[in-house]
């Protein structure tokens, strides 16, 4: 079955909401995947409130005996923000990451913000997060053959600038691995439907790639060539 991805920057996602509720087409059945939180009754609440309306109805694994069957069992799969490190450090402990992957290859939509979107990707290496606590590993649900950056910001002028920028360290990312980055601005996100991807919303994003310059990226552009990579990390 092709994957349905709904990969959001994070942040105020309110503006994309009537695209969530699309993107859902219909299922009623979903579950919050919260550990990027340390509230997971307050993060999974917070998606409920305005999912209820839509005839959704939302159950926090954490609140379940059997996650992996309660995944089996949904309609859709959320998995908002927070730090990202947590967030993959419980997948790997409650063995969570194949029956996502799995989940998510029997058709269902996938919806992922800020740390979300990153567990979609290969590995979490591109986080911006620190790592408050030490996972058994970096890898993620790989969903998707390129890495996201959530959050992204754009350097700051010379006079302004404090530490690394954001791109900086990007390129440093890309100097150890040869892997396609897309860096999502705040009020952006991607959309996947099987062999097909574009960007949308009005924040835009930046492409990074080994041995070329960042390349700005509007609302609307398609992507779907992205999904045709081969990442190479460590290289």
């Amino acid at each position: 079955m092709p994957r349905r991805l709904f990969l959001h920057a994070g942040g105020n996602s309110t503006s994309a909401r009537a695209a969530i509720v699309e993107h859902l087409r219909g299922a009623r059945r979903a579950v919050m995947i919260p550990y990027a939180q340390s509230d997971h009754d307050g993060a999974t609440a917070r998606i409920q409130e305005w999912l209820a309306p839509h005839g959704v109805e939302l159950t926090g694994v954490h609140t379940v005996d059997d996650p992996r069957a309660a995944i089996r069992e949904a309609e859709a799969v959320f998995v908002t923000g927070g730090n990202s490190f947590r967030l993959v450090t419980a997948l790997h402990r409650l063995s969570l990451i194949d029956a996502v992957r799995s989940a998510i290859d029997s058709g269902i939509p996938y919806f992922g913000a800020s740390a979300g979107s990153n567990v979609a990707c290969p590995t979490i290496r591109t986080t911006n997060d620190m790592p408050i606590v030490q996972p058994p590993s970096f890898a993620a649900f790989n969903l998707v053959p390129f890495q996201i950056n959530p959050h992204y910001m754009d350097p700051p002028t010379p006079e302004a600038r404090v530490g690394e920028t954001r791109e900086e360290r990007l390129q440093e990312f890309l100097e150890e691995n040869d892997v396609t980055v897309v860096a999502l601005r705040e009020q952006s996100w991607l959309e996947i439907d099987g062999p097909a991807m574009s960007l949308r919303g009005t924040g835009g994003a930046v492409l990074f790639r080994r041995g070329a310059e960042p390349a700005q990226l509007t609302g609307g552009a398609d992507l779907s060539s992205l999904l045709l990579e081969t990442p190479r990390y460590d290289a």
